[in-house]
């Protein structure tokens, strides 16, 4: 177990409407946010790209000329920054986000490592959305993973459901993936794995031999148990606007620097370093800078 801990900022995410949660979107934001990030002790920013358009904000876009522009305002802005880039996208067709990491060569990136029945319930019972399915079959998950081995692409597994932490494990023995896994635990979700710092143990014991984990909390107050019981176990952090909007007091982030701030808070409190980009780098196999 490292002595450091590996905090990383999810900046925005995928369809959260800017004009009610104020989410990043522009270059210059995406830059100010990631700063506010790493001055707080992150070392990864996680990155989705959303459509720059007038009132569109809350649409994604594998643009490569709108994602050049962003990327390029974060590492201007933060040159030590390691980039994290989102390869989400629901159906068979990948080659957005293949023509962003065959651009632009990441250091690390998602690879979502299976499929859910992505769901959420109003308290009337109601869908609170129609019930979609985040579709990542084996063949769409090596797409992924034969681009990011062929560019020394890291990629990050985001695991939504115990099941899909055991399938890294066989990808592995596949030979799906070189070096060791990278798991990401999402947690909170509804209709995946809850947010209960009692599931880690048993988690971790499924990961494959040599694997690096972080917790990616879901949620509100809950979310800042989950954190201190993931460092506590050795594991890596991560928070942000695509995460939660709420501090462990209860109040509403104004930005993510506060998020990040209250993460390394916990980090500390628990007696454990903080990863700079440059151990981050090191300790995940990442190529060098």
């Amino acid at each position: 177990m490292s002595a450091k801990t590996v905090i990383t900022c999810a900046l925005t995410g995928v369809l959260t409407d800017p004009a009610v949660h104020h989410v990043p979107v522009t270059p210059e934001e995406m830059a100010d946010h990631a700063a506010q990030a790493f001055n707080a002790g992150a070392s990864i920013v996680h990155c989705h790209f959303r459509n720059q358009a007038k009132g569109m904000g809350h649409l994604p876009t594998w643009d490569t000329e709108t994602v050049g522009q962003i990327l390029g305002a974060i590492k201007n802005r933060v040159p030590e920054i390691i980039i994290n880039m989102s390869t989400g996208v629901v159906g068979p067709d990948i080659s957005g986000p293949v023509a962003c990491l065959k651009t632009f060569k990441p250091e690390m990136a998602a690879c979502n490592a299976g499929s859910l029945n992505y769901l959420k319930i109003r308290s009337d019972g109601s869908w609170a959305w129609p019930p979609a399915l985040f579709d990542n079959p084996v063949e769409k998950i090596k797409g992924f993973l034969d681009v990011m081995t062929a560019n020394e692409i890291v990629p990050e597994f985001e695991c939504f459901d115990s099941g899909i932490v055991r399938s890294v494990g066989l990808f592995k023995q596949n030979g799906m993936f070189r070096g060791n896994a990278h798991i990401s635990l999402v947690m909170g979700v509804a209709s995946g794995m809850p947010a209960k710092p009692e599931w880690l143990p048993l988690l971790i014991r499924e990961m494959p031999e040599g694997a690096h984990y972080q917790v990616i909390a879901i949620g509100r107050k809950e979310v800042w148990d989950l954190h201190r019981r993931c460092v506590e176990l050795g594991g890596n952090v991560r928070s942000g606007l695509e995460d939660t909007f709420y501090l462990p007091n209860g109040e509403r982030a104004a930005n993510n620097g506060v998020l990040i701030e209250a993460l390394a808070r916990i980090v500390r409190e628990v007696g454990r370093d903080i990863a700079t980009p440059a151990e981050a780098r090191e300790m995940l196999g990442l190529r060098p800078a």
